[in-house]
């Protein structure tokens, strides 16, 4: 049975926007998508899942070829947009276009000119935010759980690509220093998908990845759910590609400043994770 954690649905930095908001940004998108996604047909939630899991197919193709590849009529896409308060597809696809841009600048342009007195205070602000909105949106038994799950199993694969990589990196570590027999499915030399394809019965995949989702470790949790390895998701929403695939998933949001964000509650997560593991690890060797 799968398992959901999660907290509030709505999107990072958006507290004080107004419920009925024309959305602006990519984030405040995905946050308006979350809060609706309940009410929507389910046709127009296939969408939702299609647009957030292919952004840059939805920023640059005519509506003809968003709806060809998304396997809907062009006035589907017309009455997704509408649903979310646009007057039409290509009011919506403005929001897409200025995430793409937004991601093809390099981070020296994104930092504003004179965040550098501030970036410290800022940053420690913003994790000190992500990590108590850590402790309320997960639960104690979701960890304990998804803990259970990690020690319960025989062996256990990690599994993260570019930002999320440290993550992955250090459940590893941790979960080695427990003696748990661990596979970092780093990829190194070129073998991701042989590596990943030992993972058998009793074992456990982690896969980590947040927005815009690395492709590589998407894939490499399909071909693990797939053969039917469980998979505990580590990620930042219900809308995230890693939840259909999972038997269990935990929810975090990071702290962001000048388009950078950082991995505060994503590593104090990790931790966490590696500690409740290792206390089920010491009650299953304990003497009776």
């Amino acid at each position: 049975m799968k398992q959901t954690f999660q907290g509030p649905r709505e999107g990072p930095n958006l507290s004080t926007a107004s419920e009925n908001a024309l959305p602006q940004s990519f984030a405040a998108l995905e946050a308006l998508i979350s809060r609706r996604h309940g009410g929507l047909s389910s046709r127009l939630k296939d969408i939702a899942a299609f647009a957030l899991t292919h952004p840059e197919t939805v920023a640059l193709e005519t509506v003809a070829g968003v709806a060809e590849r998304a396997g809907v009529a062009p006035s589907a896409l017309v009455r997704f947009a509408q649903a979310l308060g646009f007057e039409g597809f290509s009011d919506m696809q403005r929001v897409f276009r200025e995430r793409l841009v937004r991601l093809q600048t390099p981070y020296r342009e994104r930092i504003p000119p004179g965040a550098a007195p501030q970036v410290l205070e800022r940053f420690v602000q913003g994790g000190i935010e992500a990590l108590e909105r850590l402790g309320r949106e997960v639960p104690a038994e979701a960890l304990e759980a998804a803990a259970k799950r990690i020690a319960d199993a025989r062996r256990v694969g990690v599994v993260a690509r570019r930002r999320s990589f440290p993550v992955a990196a250090y459940l590893a570590y941790g979960l080695l220093h427990l003696g748990k027999p661990t596979l970092l499915l780093d990829g190194a030399g070129g073998f991701p998908e042989l590596e990943v394809a030992t993972l058998g019965e009793g074992d456990l995949l982690i896969a980590v990845s947040f927005k815009p989702y690395a492709p590589e470790t998407l894939g490499l949790a399909v071909r693990a759910a797939d053969a039917g390895v469980p998979l505990l998701a580590l990620t930042d929403g219900p809308l995230s590609p890693l939840v259909p695939l999972a038997e269990a998933t935990l929810f975090l949001r990071e702290a962001e400043h000048a388009g950078v964000r950082s991995l505060s509650a994503s590593m104090c997560l990790a931790v966490s994770l590696i500690v409740a593991a290792g206390a089920r690890l010491a009650e299953g060797t304990a003497p009776a």
